[in-house]
């Protein structure tokens, strides 16, 4: 496991030149997303909206990295789907691995080859 205590807080963020609207996933994206899930009439607030904002993007940053360190130590330089599928069974999201397989085999059929 790669050892990024903290690689998607706004510390290392502002360290490393991150602004923070490149570090977080839209706002507006998020509570799209938090709002099909809802019943039509309700409310998401703003504060929710930004903690969803913040646990998202540091998830997404978590797989990320794992990948990334796997792509590393095989010396290669892209990160496919596989490494993220990878990643997610290797940090102990294997709920989230194999549905995603699925859905990358759906949007590329010729992936179903092996």
């Amino acid at each position: 496991m790669v050892d990024n205590v903290g690689a998607g807080s706004s510390s290392n963020a502002e360290n490393s030149g991150i602004r923070e609207q490149d570090r977080l996933l839209p706002i507006a994206n998020v509570g799209r997303i938090m709002k099909q899930i809802l019943p039509p009439n309700a409310k998401v607030s703003k504060e929710s909206k930004e903690t969803m904002q913040e646990c998202v993007s540091e998830f997404i940053s978590f797989v990320t990295s794992e990948a990334s360190e796997k792509c590393r130590k095989e010396r290669r330089k892209t990160v496919n789907g596989d490494d993220v599928c990878w990643a997610l069974g290797s940090l102990g999201f294997d709920d989230y691995a194999e549905p995603l397989r699925r859905f990358e085999i759906y949007i590329n059929p010729d992936l179903n080859r092996c």
